[in-house]
């Protein structure tokens, strides 16, 4: 969502101006809010196409981080009680849209993000789940250091749920007894298991529509993320919106739980 005004132009010019001395993040969360509620704003008959310009918007905001030499971004696409709870057609709708700008965008020749997934795959359709594990290896060897995280049919808690599953299988195939484990269980040990391990804690977690929660996103990883709220919704939040966004996070003196 690129916008000619030149006043806005020289005032984006004017922020990362104000950001270009101070720390940036190296790794973004973004709560993508308010999509529904930026299509009704706009008087869409069909709520759900704020899916669809929100979906195209993440393609802008990767962009904004390449820029910035921001190398890690991990976007929340749909929560496991996104797919629980929503009227089957417009799981259908939004299924097929991220099937659509997957391929299109994340996948095109020319892509610079190496995709990674956090989620469960066994809960979306085949044809998503296999479009999903294809951008995965198709830009697996991709050497620019850019990562893109696609949080998809996600939940924070059962992650770490699943986590806890896969070491305490792993120390009791390697014949550790259930006092040895819980006994000598670390934060490494869990980190590990993660759907994001390998991966760097974000530094910055965004969400837009004025929301002020997480909403079981990156629950584990996030212990010491600074948060920003944004009020717009996510298909209108701006450059100069997320300008701001790293303004105030290089204001900030990270303190790390103290």
């Amino acid at each position: 969502m690129r916008i000619a005004d030149p006043l806005y132009a020289l005032y984006a010019r004017r922020l990362r101006r104000e950001i270009h001395d101070g720390p940036l993040p190296r790794h973004i969360g973004l709560i993508m809010d308010g999509n529904r509620r930026w299509a009704k704003q706009m008087g869409m008959a069909n709520p759900s196409l704020g899916h669809k310009y929100g979906a195209e918007h993440v393609d802008d905001v990767l962009l904004w981080c390449e820029s910035l030499s921001i190398q890690h971004v991990t976007v929340f696409v749909c929560s496991t009680e996104n797919l629980q709870r929503r009227d089957d057609a417009e799981v259908t709708f939004l299924m097929r849209l991220i099937e659509e700008v997957v391929t299109d965008k994340l996948t095109r020749p020319d892509a610079k993000w190496q995709v990674h997934i956090a989620g469960t795959l066994d809960i979306l359709p085949d044809s998503t789940a296999h479009v999903l594990k294809r951008a995965v290896d198709a830009t697996r060897d991709s050497a620019t250091g850019y990562h893109v995280t696609l949080a998809i049919g996600y939940g924070g808690r059962q992650e770490v749920i699943d986590a806890l599953r896969e070491l305490m299988t792993e120390r009791s195939e390697q014949g550790w007894s259930l006092a040895d484990l819980a006994a000598s269980i670390e934060v490494a040990d869990i980190g590990r298991h993660l759907y994001t391990a390998g991966r760097p804690d974000p530094d910055l977690v965004i969400r837009t529509s004025g929301e002020q929660r997480l909403s079981n996103f990156l629950l584990w990883q996030s212990a010491y993320s600074e948060l920003y709220f944004c009020d717009a919704y996510w298909p209108a939040f701006r450059e100069i919106d997320f300008l701001r966004a790293l303004r105030s996070f290089s204001a900030r003196e990270r303190r790390y739980g103290s």
